[in-house]
């Protein structure tokens, strides 16, 4: 694979992934608009495990205290203070709860999913309609709860939210933080509870990959290096939207991304009829 297609497809994939704007949709389109051949089984998986990499790298002091209060240990001092994780000790549990609607979903629309719903017309209308249901979202919920108030209902809604990321187009983090906000969490915490949702679903999709390179890829060593340099970009470039967007997000909308959505859903539904 060229290099640049290496390079380009790594930093679509670690922005996108993080911003609520669709990776799917960005990472079926690019080969499409430059004439490249299609990337491959392997290197999807190890655009993958790079997003993977960059959770964890990113939320690791997070994921240790979670795991420390989910079991009722006390969390090192080494890991300082963190009140709004440590007055809602369930929240690992809380989050496996939210897991398993994408978990079970993924596995009963699994062939529909890797078919039909990868059309280009049905990534741009649900870009668009997600877009909508986001600027509702922004503009009608308060925006006022953080994540030590999180209960096992908000967890839930936002799991089966992002069951619905499974269509190309809706966006996993996009649809996530749309539900957070619906359950009025601020945006900041909205972005965070996605961002660590992600992990356990990125990790299983990783994994699946890998055994379905053992059934049907040709993993060669002439692969390696793209498949190397593919993670290494993905997670570098990933930590760096993770602390861009929550940042962002602390003071500012969701707007921009609402307008992007919709702009970049319409240009792909009328690039699709164009070429017919």
């Amino acid at each position: 694979m060229p290099l640049v297609q290496v390079i380009v497809l790594a930093i679509i994939q670690g922005v996108t992934e993080f911003l609520p704007i669709s990776s799917s949709a960005h990472l079926a389109l690019t080969p499409w608009l430059f004439g490249w051949a299609d990337q491959g089984l392997e290197f999807d998986i190890a655009l993958h495990f790079g997003t993977l990499f960059s959770v964890l790298f990113y939320f690791f002091r997070d994921w240790l205290r979670i795991l420390f209060n989910g079991f009722g240990i006390a969390p090192p001092g080494l890991l300082g203070s963190d009140p709004s994780l440590d007055r809602n000790p369930k929240m690992l549990w809380y989050l496996v709860a939210a897991t398993l609607p994408a978990g079970i979903a993924g596995l009963l629309l699994k062939d529909k999913i890797e078919s039909t719903l990868r059309s280009p017309y049905v990534m741009g209308t649900m870009l668009i309609v997600v877009g909508i249901v986001m600027w509702a979202a922004e503009k009608f919920a308060k925006h006022e709860r953080t994540m030590n108030e999180m209960s096992l209902k908000d967890c839930l809604v936002i799991g089966c939210a992002q069951a619905l990321a499974l269509v190309p187009g809706t966006s996993r983090s996009g649809i996530t933080m749309t539900a957070g906000l619906f359950r009025n969490l601020d945006r900041a915490t909205a972005a965070r509870f996605s961002f660590l949702l992600s992990t356990p679903i990125v990790a299983a999709a990783a994994m699946k990959g890998l055994l379905d390179i053992r059934k049907h890829g040709n993993l060669t060593p002439e692969l390696v290096p793209s498949l190397g340099l593919g993670i290494l970009v993905t997670a570098i470039t990933g930590c760096f939207v993770i602390a861009v967007l929550l940042k962002f997000l602390r003071s500012n909308s969701v707007v921009p991304f609402v307008i992007y959505r919709i702009a970049f859903g319409i240009f792909i539904i009328a690039l699709a009829i164009y070429r017919g």
